[in-house]
């Protein structure tokens, strides 16, 4: 199922994750097409905004918010979100492509996802967010766990 670009793809996201500035998780992302790397991005507060790990804090852990939800409370951006945002700052076209992440996508990123046109999601840990994958089904995107094939 998973050919050495889909191996090495995950482990470029998993690299990119260390660049992740959130102290709850590091999640990496690598949107490729044509077996070339578009963009790539990792949870972080936007430009200009301090992080929580210079802030010391995360107000979602200090509120006690349970994973998968609240978004809206946290200061990072979502690494598909920040691929997302770089293709469009640089004018890359991502129709088509496929995005290697750490961890499944949320509801808020399957969104971005589907109309940016990405085909094809490849993840390697589950998150707990069943909507975000009943969206992929629905809108025709293939997504694939690498992690319970390897």
């Amino acid at each position: 199922m998973f050919d050495k670009w889909d191996r090495r793809f995950m482990e470029m996201a998993k690299l990119v994750s260390g660049w992740a500035s959130c102290n709850r998780r590091q999640i990496g992302a690598v949107i490729v097409k044509d077996k070339r790397v578009m963009t790539t991005g990792y949870n972080g507060a936007p430009a200009g905004i301090r992080t929580c790990v210079e802030r010391g804090e995360c107000p979602r852990e200090k509120m006690g918010v349970p994973s998968g939800q609240r978004h809206e409370l946290c200061y990072a951006v979502h690494a598909e979100q920040n691929a997302i945002i770089q293709a469009a700052k640089l004018g890359v076209s991502i129709q088509g492509a496929t995005l290697y992440c750490t961890h499944q996508p949320c509801i808020l990123c399957a969104k971005m996802i589907v109309n940016a046109g990405i085909s094809r999601v490849v993840y390697g840990e589950g998150y707990p967010d069943e909507f975000s994958l009943a969206i992929f089904r629905e809108a025709g995107v293939r997504v694939e766990c690498f992690g319970e094939a390897n």
